[in-house]
């Protein structure tokens, strides 16, 4: 996903977190949860619950829109407080697939992250390791793909 360069910061940062989270395998996201000390008070606010999208696409990527076709996505949304929080906050996650913990574990990290006290902390804890991981499971994709890899060619030859 490429973010405007239009966007303020802040929206960008927050665009940052949130791929973190929704591409974080749950079990990373409940370890960093289980380190949290300490730990606020969690409110559901709506779900975790799941649903379909309607995936849209353009003709060349610029011509007319037509629907792909739909995509399972979890989405939860949070209200939590208490120490170590400044004040109550909000948070929302939606991701793909249909890991309700997931959404849930993710909607309580980017309410985290939007109390200015813990952000950089939770930046360099949680997000940067999960931005690592990420990275290293790309490159390992890649590497995969790679050996799999058939190089064609063909040789024209001049029959006499």
């Amino acid at each position: 996903m490429s973010t405007n360069s239009a966007a303020p910061a802040a929206v960008v940062e927050r665009q940052r977190w949130m791929r973190a989270l929704a591409l974080a395998p749950t079990a990373a996201l409940d370890a960093a949860w289980r380190r949290l000390e300490p730990k606020p008070d969690v409110q559901a606010i709506r779900g975790p619950e799941t649903g379909l999208v309607m995936v849209r696409a353009r003709v060349d990527a610029g011509g007319d829109r037509f629907n792909m076709g739909e995509a399972t996505v979890s989405r939860a949304t949070v209200r939590l407080h208490g120490a170590p929080l400044d004040a109550d906050v909000v948070g929302t996650s939606y991701l793909l697939g249909t890991d309700l913990e997931h959404a849930r574990l993710a909607a309580v990290f980017d309410g985290l992250l939007a109390d200015a006290g813990l952000r950089e902390r939770l930046l360099a804890e949680v997000v940067g390791p999960l931005e690592d991981a990420q990275v290293e499971r790309d490159e390992a994709r890649r590497v995969e793909a790679r050996s799999t890899l058939v190089d064609f060619f063909t040789i024209s030859r001049e029959h006499a």
